[in-house]
């Protein structure tokens, strides 16, 4: 595939771009991302080829792609295709970098299922790839989480049926040898188990998942990034992501998530990791209900200002929009947010409440 312009490119190659304008969490003008003038790069940087041509537009997940909730009251099979695919794409404008992904996004596909259900996965590695991959679902009872059966090399296929029978929000991932590798490049998700009585309404549902990306660049260096074990052992990565690309879920990019003001957001939020925990806080708001660690048989916490999501762990939080505005929704270890792309944005639009917030001139 070509090397394509987006929407994004234009952008920011026009100066439009605003995200760190929007960080809220410091007043002025916040310190260049630019490799020649930020001042956390490395000592070295590694010279690094060419960006390559991208295989795909996009690795971001789309944050709404949540299938709809469950209303039947009676167990079923859930049909699961998952395609183990190595693609080229961009980290950020001019940075390339060759992630594994399941179904060319990240995180993978969000599963949704019901205690009781019956997962019937088929998973196939593309012919194109150069590795073996294969999946650990930490929802399901057996060996390895499904692992040992689902081990597939370039051009196989293979089929594994588990039942759900616990609720909660739980990560999937590649658990082959260099499991941290692959997580690290990509390939993780969700699959989510609801309870038989099914979850509370909400307006809108979204999809994130947070990973840290390590790299023989500094960040923002432009070129192809390779990527670097020596660095990963360090737990030293060049980027912090939600949902694979730098920022990548705002109006300055992929402008997916926007709510009314008066309405009500659940929010899934899977930690691949390989190695980093997130401290997942909501600038402007605070979680109104946070199930810890996806244990949605658990009591939820209430009015939550910062959530500690463990690597290859997750959590189920709703936030409410009285007002409207950007709400930030971001990790709270806030050098990963300015200066590795840790950065997803609500828009709520709606008329103001100066009730709740009034900013006077």
């Amino acid at each position: 595939m070509t090397y394509t312009t987006t929407r994004r490119r234009v952008l920011q190659a026009a100066g439009l771009g605003g995200t760190m304008a929007l960080a809220g969490c410091t007043v002025g003008t916040p310190p260049s991302n630019d490799v020649d003038t930020s001042p956390v790069q490395l000592t070295t940087a590694a010279e690094l080829g060419e960006a390559k041509p991208v295989d795909v537009d996009r690795v971001a997940a789309d944050p709404r792609d949540v299938p709809a909730p469950i209303t039947r009251k009676t167990p079923a099979t859930v049909e699961v295709e998952l395609e183990t695919l190595e693609v080229t794409a961009e980290v950020e404008p001019g940075v390339t970098f060759t992630y594994m992904t399941f179904n060319g996004q990240i995180p993978g596909p969000f599963i949704r299922t019901r205690v009781g259900d019956t997962v019937d996965l088929t998973i196939r590695n593309a012919e194109g790839n150069s590795m073996a991959h294969n999946v650990d679902f930490h929802a399901c009872r057996g060996p390895g989480g499904g692992a040992e059966a689902t081990l597939v090399a370039p051009g196989e296929e293979k089929r594994l049926q588990f039942e759900v029978t616990y609720p909660g929000a739980f990560i999937y991932h590649c658990a082959v040898a260099n499991v941290d590798y692959h997580i690290s490049s990509g390939m993780f998700g969700l699959i989510l188990v609801e309870p038989e009585e099914g979850l509370p309404p909400v307006d809108h549902e979204f999809y994130l998942g947070q990973h840290e990306l390590y790299t023989n660049g500094d960040t923002g260096q432009k070129g192809h990034h390779e990527f670097d074990f020596a660095r990963m052992a360090m737990e030293d990565p060049t980027y912090v992501l939600m949902n694979g690309e730098k920022y990548a879920i705002t109006p300055d990019n992929y402008a997916e998530m926007t709510v009314k003001t008066g309405e009500t957001a659940r929010v899934f939020y899977g930690v691949g990791g390989p190695n980093l925990f997130s401290s997942f806080h909501a600038i402007g708001s605070v979680w109104d209900e946070v199930w810890e660690q996806g244990a949605l048989a658990s009591d939820p916490m209430r009015y939550v200002q910062t959530t500690p999501v463990l690597p290859g762990s997750a959590c189920v939080a709703t936030m409410s929009f009285p007002v409207p505005g950007d709400f930030k929704l971001v990790d709270h270890a806030l050098s990963r947010v300015a200066r590795k792309g840790a950065l997803a944005i609500v828009r709520a639009e709606g008329p103001e409440n100066t009730d709740v917030f009034d900013p006077q001139e």
